[in-house]
């Protein structure tokens, strides 16, 4: 299964390229989507929104206000979960997945790796 990580960044100050690395530490396979081109960790970050299949989860790194964008890739993929990171919580991208039977939670994606939860 994979983790979409939406809002990917090549900026290791930022929560998305923490976020990223820790991934990769615990294991987890991740698709890495943004805005601008970069790396981490040597993987490319994609600028397309691909066609994607088996994704157990998405965890959010932008903001409520950019997320309309990405309201139908996010259906079209049909992931298990997603994760509204500290900063995107967005209720109604919450409750159109929860419409179409994907869970949502608000919670940090670090921390849920950190104590096992993710």
């Amino acid at each position: 299964m994979k983790t979409v990580l939406i809002g990917a960044s090549s900026n290791p100050e930022r929560y998305a390229y923490k976020a990223t690395t820790s991934l990769h530490r615990h294991g987890h396979e991740v698709v890495l989507l943004g805005i601008k081109a970069g790396e981490i960790n040597g993987q490319k970050i994609r600028l397309d929104k691909p066609a994607l299949t088996d994704v157990d989860t998405i965890t959010l790194y932008i903001g409520k206000q950019n997320q309309t964008l990405w309201y139908e890739y996010i259906l079209n993929i049909k992931p298990r979960r997603i994760i509204f990171n500290p900063g995107t919580e967005n209720a109604e991208l919450a409750q159109i997945a929860q419409d179409a039977g994907i869970e949502t939670m608000d919670a940090c994606t670090l921390v849920m790796l950190s104590v096992g939860t993710f």
